[in-house]
């Protein structure tokens, strides 16, 4: 089969960049011919962001650059990934044009909330599910900012005007069912929309000792950074933090909390090794956190927020713990209670493996969206 991968890169990379790549290399693995179209948000200078951005709505120059690559590569199907700002929806209409198939996976929730988080003022926030998001501009949701939220909110109103996401889409892939479910409320066909997870590759268990908790992430307001420095405040817990962002200021003042920095993967995967349990103590929709993922193919429980996909993707007692989000002190008892339950957690790690082998394994992944395109060309 012949793919065609669009995606518009962020400024700082994360999972969603990871994914992309993972998913590169998995299809060319067994044999199929993959063309990555790409753009980077590095491109759009300072001061002409606004005004660039107004080609989010539709961009002449992606719809054409695809209509180019479609006709020299000759893909079976466009598997597109993120269009905002600099591809644009424009790409959907142009592959229809060509009569190829597309496929999108929803990495977030940007069709129906500017800041692509359902997250406002550290509280979840469903104001626009279903709606028009005009309410996002007045408050100026995306990167704090009325007329870059008018622009985003010019292209969901205009494509959802002229069908594109109704029409121009023959699958969407959604990470969980939590957020397919967001999405049907959200307006897009329940017909079209199918359960693909995350997945990462997996090496054997390690036999060595495990002890204390682990924080790999950004070091952000969503990702309950703060709770998790409240929740360590005042005890003599201790938490290794792979990761860095805005709040780590916060954290450095907070005894037990040992910031080791932003880490490669190798250095990820050392650190899960040899923990007890992962912390995810996040405030907002996790759409599915490839970390998780890392830490059940680690054999690593996940002590999580039970908020969104986390409370269906942690099984609580036995791959892990689920704490109300924003709770430092249900936070504090879970973290109190794994550092003198150490059999428990040995025993959720092997269950948390056994789901891993179940779910997340790239064999299963491929199978699965071999299924995804077979639909979409069907």
């Amino acid at each position: 089969m012949r793919i065609l991968v669009a995606h518009n890169h962020y400024r700082q990379p994360g999972g969603e960049d990871a994914v992309v790549q993972a998913e590169i290399a998995l299809l060319r693995s067994h044999g199929h011919e993959v063309e990555f179209f790409s753009k980077h948000n590095d491109h759009l200078q300072e001061d002409r962001r606004v005004a660039m951005a107004a080609g989010a709505v539709w961009s002449s120059k992606a719809f054409d650059e695809i209509t180019v690559a479609i006709a020299r590569f000759s893909p079976d199907v466009m598997h597109v990934h993120n269009t905002f700002p600099m591809l644009s929806p424009a790409i959907y209409h142009a592959a229809c044009k060509q009569g190829v198939p597309v496929v999108q996976t929803l990495h977030n929730f940007r069709l129906f909330c500017l800041s692509a988080t359902f997250l406002r003022e550290g509280r979840v926030c469903e104001d626009c599910l279903g709606r028009m998001p005009w309410r996002g501009v007045i408050r100026g949701c995306y990167r704090g900012s009325r007329a870059q939220s008018g622009v985003l909110a010019t292209t969901l109103a205009v494509h959802r005007a002229m069908g594109t996401f109704r029409t121009r889409v023959r699958r969407y892939i959604a990470l969980n069912e939590f957020c397919r479910a967001k999405f049907i409320e959200g307006g897009l066909p329940r017909d079209r929309i199918v359960v693909k997870p995350n997945f990462v590759e997996a090496a054997a268990l390690s036999d060595g000792p495990r002890r204390g908790a682990l924080f790999v992430g950004r070091l952000s307001r969503e990702k309950g950074a703060a709770t998790l420095g409240r929740a360590v405040q005042g005890t003599d817990l201790e938490i290794d933090v792979l990761g860095d962002g805005p709040d780590r200021g916060d954290l450095s003042e907070v005894k037990g909390i040992r910031l080791r920095g932003a880490a490669a993967p190798s250095v990820v995967r050392h650190y899960m090794e040899r923990a007890a349990c992962l912390v995810m103590p996040s405030i907002w929709y996790e759409n599915f956190p490839r970390t998780l993922v890392e830490a059940f193919a680690a054999g690593l429980p996940v002590i999580a927020s039970r908020i969104g996909a986390l409370a269906e993707l942690v099984t609580h007692g036995e791959t892990g713990l689920l704490v109300e989000a924003g709770s430092e002190s249900g936070l504090r008892e879970a973290l109190r209670w794994a550092a003198t339950h150490p059999a428990e957690l040995e025993r959720m790690g092997r269950n948390a493996r056994a789901v891993y082998e179940r779910y997340y394994t790239p064999e299963m992944n491929y199978r699965t969206l071999m299924e995804i395109y077979d639909q979409a060309r069907g």
